[in-house]
């Protein structure tokens, strides 16, 4: 994460700690991260210098200024004004970074070779939580390498429950072994 997305992001964090809008900024934050990733070439027009920023900033407005909160509309034509839009993500890293330390949360990457269905996810989220002793904020990893079972990071602890990490550790044993 670069500075600015560091000080931009937690700048927005503490403006909606002041204005009650953690969660609808956070929220809305998601879904404009959303939209910048599918449509790339959305960022690279607002990004664009032979364009006029007033008229990048315009279609800042124009695309956001009746759905989204005003001060995230905000902070949207500032990234823009300053030439750092691109840093969109960092500071939506800082923000739910904040966010979480504030409410307890604790973010745990999972990874599996497919898709967790809802009733893993549930049984798999109240372990961590049971665990952790905190509210758990799923974020998960599809990685057909990982052939089976699942990989959890989670404050800074990696639990490998995966066929590949097993046969990983059984190697390392077996060539540990001396004759």
């Amino acid at each position: 994460m670069t500075e600015y997305a560091r000080v931009y992001g937690g700048s927005l964090y503490d403006l909606a700690v002041e204005e009650k809008l953690t969660d609808a900024i956070k929220d809305e934050m998601l879904v404009i991260k959303g939209i910048f990733r599918e449509n790339p070439e959305y960022i690279r027009l607002l990004c664009e210098p032979s364009i006029k920023k007033e008229e990048r900033i315009d279609l800042i407005e124009k695309a956001f200024g009746d759905s989204t909160q005003r001060y995230l509309v905000s902070f949207l034509k500032l990234l823009c004004e300053k030439g750092i839009l691109r840093e969109f993500e960092g500071c939506l890293t800082e923000y739910v970074r904040r966010y979480n330390a504030d409410n307890g949360i604790v973010e745990a990457v999972v990874t599996s070779a497919v898709a967790l269905d809802e009733k893993q996810r549930e049984a798999l989220v109240s372990k961590l939580e049971k665990t952790s002793g905190k509210k758990v904020s799923l974020v998960e990893r599809v990685e057909p390498d990982v052939v089976a079972g699942v990989k959890v990071e989670m404050e800074g602890v990696e639990l490998d429950g995966t066929v590949s990490g097993r046969l990983n550790s059984l190697s390392r044993k077996l060539s540990d072994i001396k004759l």
